[in-house]
């Protein structure tokens, strides 16, 4: 009879290293002469606990079944998302457990979301653990996307044959060698990111934090203006070019390094990324230009790059407030929440491979609307896509907005505003950070928003983040029973 020991078993060991993390912030404390030991005291309540359900879980072979990665992938991350609050509650910010617990959920989802009003004069110790929070979540689900979720057919990384059955071609010989050089990338964007920050003018700490947010298109920022606090055309630059490089496929980068040098040219959806990045700014430099947007023309396309790249992404980073653009900049917006970047990147969204198979799919059924007799097939990379993957992805188009509009009218009767909740319900699901409207837009946050809509965006983000059906199969009865 199974039992779900190695489940607990692996959640402590993550619990551990998350309490591990917690001494950095601690070390922020103590340089910063923070009059606190929150952090110590997390870190330390957080190991106990880990090693305890180590201790309880102990067995001699740990092993997954199908039932207890699905249990596991959730159980993970609401584990990471409640012990990561503690700090929150602890701090001198005076956050309801509600409150702590989506700060925490946005940072480990990298959402981007957040209930703190004041940046600029909080705790360095607490700004420092939101960007390490999003640093986790962006390399963990990168890391799941590429060894736990391919198992459930949920994250679409099967289309990279790294561990396809059907084709014995690998990248590197085990999964953990793999885990081990995406890490290393991971870090040294990571490092890449910050000297380019500090080399154009932010500060040591901004420089840091703001390089864990970026590559992990999370969005937190030590400031309430975000990157818009600089004024610095450059580091807007810096920003843009490392976002895009985060939200790439990170076995595109494992790929380079084994010595295929065109991958980054070759692979269909990082083509199809490039390609809706560079309309989708040049629509939004002309709107800007015809309605008379001040700035000179190089202000425009550089604002336009920015903000397109940013919600494309669910980065969430603002240097303006598009809210104040016009309608069809709302509208343009909500449409970008929606697809995110490159399934095995740190983004989310509905993906660009997910509308790339749906436009193939429906040219294949036109084609059969003209040709009856004929019979097509659907290639995406030069592979062949079976039936049941078009219908997979099908499935989760439909279902992502079925989840979307049934958000939006929880949020609604929760008590938010129309635009509120349908650009809530859009960021939280999308996990892209600021919503539209005065509320929650770019120059606002969710601290106004009620406990029980925190809740609900939290599940949201949470839903967003794990693909959907990893966690709605844990609400069906049958799942338990088998």
């Amino acid at each position: 009879m199974s039992t779900n020991k190695t489940v607990f078993f692996i959640v402590g060991v993550l619990l551990v290293i998350l309490g591990v993390f917690m001494l950095a912030p601690y070390a922020a404390q103590l340089i910063y002469k923070e009059n606190s030991h929150s952090f110590l005291s997390s870190s330390f309540i957080t190991i106990f606990i880990g090693i305890l359900i180590i201790l309880t879980n102990l067995e001699k072979d740990y092993r997954l079944n199908l039932q207890q990665t699905f249990f596991f992938s959730t159980l993970a991350w609401v584990s990471i998302a409640v012990f990561g609050s503690i700090p929150f509650i602890l701090s001198t910010l005076n956050l309801s457990v509600s409150e702590a617990f989506f700060e925490s959920m946005s940072g480990i989802t990298t959402t981007g979301s957040t209930v703190i009003s004041n940046l600029d004069e909080s705790p360095k110790s607490i700004l420092i653990w939101r960007a390490i929070m999003q640093w986790l979540g962006g390399i963990g689900i990168i890391v799941m996307a590429i060894t736990v979720l391919p198992l459930l057919k949920v994250g679409g990384m099967q289309l990279f044959k790294m561990e396809s059955s059907d084709n014995p071609e690998k990248i590197l010989p085990r999964t953990i060698e793999v885990a081990s050089i995406i890490i290393l990338t991971y870090l040294t964007l990571t490092l890449m990111c910050a000297l380019s920050y500090w080399f154009f003018g932010m500060g040591i700490f901004d420089s840091m934090a703001h390089s864990m947010t970026t590559i992990a298109t999370g969005g937190f920022s030590t400031h309430n203006e975000s990157i818009g606090f600089f004024k610095n055309p450059n580091i807007e630059v810096v920003a843009t070019v490392f976002i895009v490089l985060g939200s790439i496929p990170f076995i595109s980068y494992l790929k380079f390094l084994k010595g295929n040098k065109k991958v980054f040219f070759q692979d269909v959806q990082i083509r199809g990324l490039i390609y809706l990045l560079i309309i989708s700014i040049i629509v939004m430099f002309f709107y800007l230009f015809f309605t008379n947007h001040s700035g000179s023309l190089f202000d425009k396309l550089r604002i336009s790059s920015f903000n397109v790249v940013s919600i494309l992404s669910g980065t969430g980073y603002v240097t303006d407030d598009f809210g104040l653009w016009g309608k069809f900049s709302l509208i343009f917006f909500l449409f970008l929440m929606f697809i995110g970047g490159c399934a095995g990147s740190t983004t989310c969204g509905i993906k660009i491979f997910r509308l790339q198979m749906l436009v193939l799919f429906l040219n294949n059924q036109i084609k059969k609307l003209i040709y009856p007799n004929s019979i097509f097939t659907v290639k995406y990379n030069n592979q062949k896509i079976s039936d049941d993957f078009i219908n997979s992805v099908i499935v989760f188009i439909f279902s992502y907005l079925f989840l979307f509009m049934f958000l939006s009218t929880l949020l609604s009767i929760a008590g938010l505003d129309f635009l509120s909740a349908i650009s809530g319900a859009a960021t939280s699901i999308s996990n892209v950070g600021p919503g539209l409207g005065d509320m929650i837009g770019p120059n606002g946050n969710f601290k106004q928003v009620s406990d029980t809509s925190k809740w609900i965006l939290s599940f949201g983000m949470l839903l967003g983040r794990l693909e959907l059906f990893a966690v709605l199969v844990l609400f069906f009865p049958s799942f338990w029973r088998n």
